[in-house]
């Protein structure tokens, strides 16, 4: 099984939160293949820039291959996935995160449960 981990869950991840719970480790360790989007570390850069995130943000792109994940780079065929998504309110990070894993396709795993009507492919943890 592959999976895309959504943002929060990365930072976690490398962080070893508490926040991250068994149940996301589990998913994690027992997936085939691991993605971090290169959205997520650009929705890392915004939140470092808005003093919402402390971090180095050329660490947090290094350390995705550091911790065994693949990078996953946006496509073309995952931005124009974005408009088959339902229109609204929602994070522009967590709709191209979600078209990511609805083009790949893969699992998306998330804590937001607002994202779990978004896709089938959506895993709340």
């Amino acid at each position: 099984m592959r999976l895309l981990l959504d943002t929060s869950i990365y930072l976690w991840w490398l962080a070893d939160s508490r926040r991250l719970g068994r149940a996301a480790r589990e998913r994690i360790a027992g997936a085939s293949q691991v993605y971090v989007s290169a959205a997520s570390i650009w929705e890392s850069e915004r939140r470092i820039a808005a003093h919402l995130l402390e971090a180095d943000v050329s660490e947090l792109a290094r350390s995705i291959k550091a911790s065994g994940f693949i990078e996953l780079p946006v496509s073309a065929g995952h931005a124009a996935t974005v408009a088959r998504l339902p229109q609204g309110a929602g994070d522009p990070f967590d709709r191209l995160l979600i078209a990511q894993a609805m083009h790949e396709p893969m699992h998306f795993l998330t804590a937001n449960e607002k994202l779990r009507p978004y896709s089938d492919l959506v895993e709340v943890t």
